[in-house]
C-alpha cells in the first residue's frame, strides 16, 4: 500500500508546496520559503522536481531589478494531490 503513494508528493517539502498551491492561485518563491521553513537551496531543488513531474508551472521574471519566481499548480498537479490524499486516507484506514 505504501508503494502506491505518489513518490513525488511523498517528500515533505514538495507536499507542503503543493498543499499551499491548492489553496492559492499562485505563490512566489519567498512566500513558499517562508511557509515551508526550508532553505533556499532545498526549496529550489524541490520545485525543480515538481516542475519535472509536471505538477507546477514556474514563471520567472524581474521586479525592481530582483528576480521573482512564481509557481502555480497544473491540472496534473491538482489531480495528483487529490489522488495522494485519497491514497493516504486508505493507508490510514479512514476510508474503505
Amino acid at each position: 500500500m505504501y508503494q502506491a503513494l505518489d513518490q513525488i508528493l511523498n517528500a515533505p517539502v514538495r507536499l507542503a508546496v503543493v498543499s499551499i498551491l491548492m489553496k492559492v492561485e499562485k505563490a512566489d518563491f519567498v512566500y513558499l520559503k517562508d511557509r515551508t521553513q526550508t532553505t533556499q537551496g532545498n526549496l529550489s531543488h524541490q520545485i525543480k522536481k515538481l516542475k519535472e513531474a509536471g505538477y507546477v508551472r514556474v514563471k520567472k521574471s524581474f521586479q525592481n531589478n530582483y528576480p521573482k519566481t512564481e509557481l502555480s499548480l497544473t491540472p496534473k498537479g491538482k489531480d495528483a494531490f487529490e489522488k495522494y490524499v485519497e491514497q493516504m486516507k486508505k493507508f490510514l484506514h479512514l476510508e474503505k
